[in-house]
């Protein structure tokens, strides 16, 4: 029996095509109702009644496909490797995606934890985004920990932004002013050593938007991908950039902020990114100390940051107390290649600097053990309940390929 007319195409008898990654997947006859919702974002500047009000976080609502079919198993290939990624090392705690596109794995995990977070911070969330980090998975899952800092004031809140983006927060309170910054890193150019060049840039140029420069700040983390095969290098620019603004070098106040710089990569695959916290009001009332403890000055081989620093916070008088490693007093690394001692050595040294800033272990308030790999992370295990620090442990490379563990802590002085 002869067919009449041309014949109709698989995709031609629906309405609704899915294209993933480029590949027509299925076809559907029905489709729910597209839309996207923009928050609302209130905060009053010092002494304005009335609220300014910014769009926030966008909210895109979930999609129904109904009647579909397919040709191929591409689909059902393509939700098995979604379905299965939550349970993949290569997560967001895996090895990264050096510095290629993510995997599906490590995608999906990143969409559970900001859904996660929108859901609990909810009203409260002001759209100044988290730094999120990507780490080696550990001995506990896939997800290394969450630090979460607040702050009970009758003050509002001032938020930071830098295009059009927030990026920060500033606390004012009578006679004191502080300013914290999250995520601060830039997509070009591409070189790592021109990102943290220009990353820093980024931090100047809002710590200017917010009436003050780089002196006022207490603390840095830099966060650096790959931080071994270019840690020599961000040292250069750090230095030069901090010589040129005054922080160190001849005639300068030798204001280098307490800082960690660790092999943690930010989670959009760029090469590294900054967060800081700084005292805006009043002027110069941060302590940064070079020497302290069982070691010397950093500057001294190479790294321009203090080995702690003491502002007084909204908590009280906080110590800073910079990534501190199993490193002598000449710079040396110590005890090469022993897990046992390098750990030891390294609380001795922060404890060290505890006692020098009248601090007791009972007043640490954050701290962050940072291990090469999970084997050093399991002799941790077996002796990080001698202290009853709150400890979060991540696993990743140290500035220097022969230290396996690190420290970075706060306390706050409560005598």
């Amino acid at each position: 029996m002869p067919i009449l007319g041309a014949p109709r195409t698989f995709h031609d008898r629906f309405k609704f095509i899915v294209v993933i990654d480029g590949l027509f997947s299925a076809g559907f006859n029905k489709c729910s109702e597209l839309s996207v919702e923009a928050a609302k974002i209130e905060y009053s500047e010092g002494g304005a009644l009335i609220p300014d009000k910014s769009p926030g976080r966008l909210t895109f609502s979930d999609i129904t496909l109904e009647r579909g079919a397919t040709s191929d198993d591409d689909l059902y290939t393509w939700f098995l490797q979604v379905a299965n990624a939550g349970i993949l090392s290569t997560a967001i705690a895996g090895a990264g995606f050096g510095g290629g596109l993510p995997t599906p794995g490590y995608k999906r995990m990143m969409d559970i934890i900001q859904q996660v977070r929108s859901q609990a911070y909810a009203e409260i969330d002001d759209g100044v985004a988290p730094t999120y980090l990507v780490s080696k998975q550990g001995l506990f899952g896939p997800i290394s920990g969450v630090q979460v800092h607040a702050v009970v004031s009758q003050s509002d809140i001032e938020i930071v932004s830098l295009d059009e983006t927030p990026c920060g927060r500033i606390l004012r309170l009578p006679e004191r002013t502080y300013l914290t910054l999250s995520a601060i890193s830039v997509h070009q150019p591409k070189e790592a050593v021109e990102q943290a060049h220009a990353m820093l840039e980024k931090g100047e140029l809002a710590m200017k938007q917010s009436g003050s420069d780089m002196l006022s700040v207490a603390r840095t983390w830099m966060w650096l991908k790959d931080i071994l095969s270019w840690y020599d290098e961000f040292n250069q620019v750090r230095n030069e950039f901090f010589t040129k603004r005054g922080i160190l070098g001849q005639g300068s106040r030798q204001s280098m902020p307490a800082s960690t710089g660790i092999g943690l990569g930010p989670a959009d695959g760029e090469n590294c990114t900054m967060d800081l916290a700084a005292v805006l009001e009043p002027a110069d009332s941060i302590q940064y100390i070079q020497v302290v403890g069982k070691q010397q000055c950093a500057f001294e081989y190479g790294s321009a940051f203090s080995r702690a620093s003491r502002a007084l916070t909204p908590a009280g008088a906080t110590v800073f107390i910079s990534g501190t490693a199993s490193i002598d007093a000449s710079g040396a690394t110590t005890n090469i290649d022993d897990a046992p001692a390098q750990i030891d050595a390294t609380i001795e040294n922060v404890r060290a600097v505890l006692k020098d800033m009248q601090c007791r272990d009972e007043d640490v308030v954050q701290v962050v053990a940072y291990c090469k790999t999970t084997e050093v992370e399991k002799i941790f295990n077996d002796v990080k309940d001698r202290l009853q620090w709150p400890w979060v442990t991540v696993i990743c490379d140290i500035c220097r390929s022969d230290l396996l563990f690190e420290i970075e802590a706060a306390a706050v002085s409560r005598s």
